[in-house]
């Protein structure tokens, strides 16, 4: 069966541990960010079909990497509090419906 796909680290182990083969390889930087952009819309899309919390936590896992891998979890963090505090978060639940053109 060909996959072609990021998948989390111990899959080749799981595989392998129940007497099957598999073949694998490490990726470069450029194609692992391809990769991760690719796995970050395939997570999201299964979040949004499913809703679940395995789901969410499928995809914020593949967000910590791509964070990582960019950057920082971190630096992520400090942007995100940032932003909060300019311009706050979405506890309220705030519908923006309209606004004039300003003139």
């Amino acid at each position: 069966m060909i996959h072609n796909k990021l998948v989390r680290d111990r899959i080749p182990e799981i595989i392998e541990a129940s007497d099957r083969k598999c073949e694998w390889e490490v990726l470069s930087d450029e194609e692992y960010l391809a990769r991760l952009d690719e796995k970050l819309q395939e997570e999201l899309a299964e979040y949004l079909a499913d809703k679940s919390l395995e789901e969410l936590a499928d995809l914020l896992e593949v967000l910590m990497a791509v964070a990582e891998a960019r950057g920082s979890m971190a630096e992520v963090e400090a942007i995100r509090v940032a932003k909060k505090a300019k311009r706050g978060g979405f506890e309220k639940r705030i519908l923006l419906k309209s606004t004039d053109d300003g003139q």
